[in-house]
């Protein structure tokens, strides 16, 4: 199998070295020149490799909680626990210590993703040989259940910056399990289900054209509310998806929407999904305060495998909304291929 819901995996991988760009270094040539029968797969030789680079540097170490019985005062005495040990006869002191540790939440999570990771049939057995070296390092840290990674505990700083593609991974990795009460067996499910992938999918786009067109200014933008004073209190935040902003003033809202279906069904007539065009909408008109007609809305579909699901462009009140589709199951030349064309119609005088 080389895809998954008719995504190629080569092109999944290729999406991830946008999304996190470590992966374009050259530590990984030889993941990119790979081609994966399945996606559990290419997480693992991701996964095997990044841990080995990082065990270069040394595992991350955090000041972990500890209290214990000790023979001389360390951090502060616990005086209820020492007069117990007092009472038993203990010449202890009970001390409550911070001590730096690898066994910490990021390393915890590693660990448990390449445990999980050796357990699945389908992946090779050089990248589970890779695991297990990776693993000899990991002694010290604990095995957390997958349903437990509290992922909101979640802090970087500069420390530990090089964890944040290894715990991204590891995160589509145990979001992606199914745990089956019956047998007690752990399997992987199918990757690329909407929620996933739509986050993949968001960044893969926005960090393409940040890569490849700097000129252009890739970022989510907070879209501010047309209103006749500035009372918007109890307005929603507008935050697009990615927006292109040229020099000489053009504007390009791309909303990027992953679903199943395109489409949706209307007493049986096929129409777009209203609330993407409404938000679109929104959007555009609101930034287009002066009515300047610059400002124009995309709404790019991942490509599914519907019969109908039709591209197509409106001029609503002055401004340009379109609807399209990024075909992802084709080479990847070709993915970025119709990424420029975005660019070509939107900015050609301008880039």
């Amino acid at each position: 199998m080389t895809n998954d819901k008719g995504i190629l995996i080569k092109n999944i991988y290729y999406m991830l070295t946008y999304a996190f760009q470590i992966l374009r270094q050259s530590n990984y040539d030889d993941i990119a020149a790979e081609d994966f029968e399945n996606i559990h797969d290419m997480f693992a030789a991701i996964l095997g490799k990044g841990v080995a680079q990082q065990l270069k540097h040394g595992l991350y170490r955090e000041y972990v909680n500890n209290s214990d019985n000790l023979t001389t005062l360390r951090g502060k005495l616990d005086v209820p626990g020492t007069i117990k040990n007092k009472i038993q006869h203990k010449q202890k002191l009970f001390c409550d210590y911070d001590e730096l540790s690898e066994n910490n939440l990021l390393n915890q999570i590693i660990k448990t993703t390449m445990i999980l990771l050796l357990k699945q049939r389908n992946v090779k057995m050089e990248n589970k040989t890779v695991l297990k070296k990776d693993l000899l390092f990991f002694d010290g840290v604990d095995y957390i259940e997958p349903v437990m990674v509290k992922w909101d505990r979640i802090r970087y700083q500069r420390n530990n910056q090089s964890y944040r593609m290894l715990l991204n991974i590891c995160r589509l990795v145990i979001e992606g399990l199914l745990l089956s009460t019956e047998e007690g067996a752990v399997k992987m499910a199918t990757f690329l289900d909407d929620q996933r992938m739509s986050h993949l999918y968001e960044k893969f786009i926005l960090e393409y054209y940040r890569y490849h067109h700097p000129e252009l200014r890739a970022n989510p933008d907070q879209v501010r509310w047309n209103l006749d004073d500035d009372n918007d209190m109890w307005l929603p935040n507008m935050i697009t998806d990615i927006t292109l902003k040229s020099r000489d003033g053009r504007v390009l809202i791309l909303d990027a929407k992953y679903y199943g279906k395109q489409m949706q069904s209307n007493f049986d007539a096929q129409t777009y999904r209203n609330a993407n065009l409404y938000q679109i909408y929104t959007y555009v008109k609101n930034w287009d305060k002066e009515q300047t007609g610059n400002v124009s809305g995309l709404l790019l579909y991942a490509k599914t495998d519907e019969e109908f699901q039709p591209t197509n462009q409106f001029s609503m009140g002055g401004n340009k909304i379109a609807v399209g589709a990024l075909d992802l199951n084709l080479p990847f030349a070709e993915i970025a291929g119709q990424l420029e064309k975005i660019v070509n119609d939107y900015f050609a005088e301008a880039v």
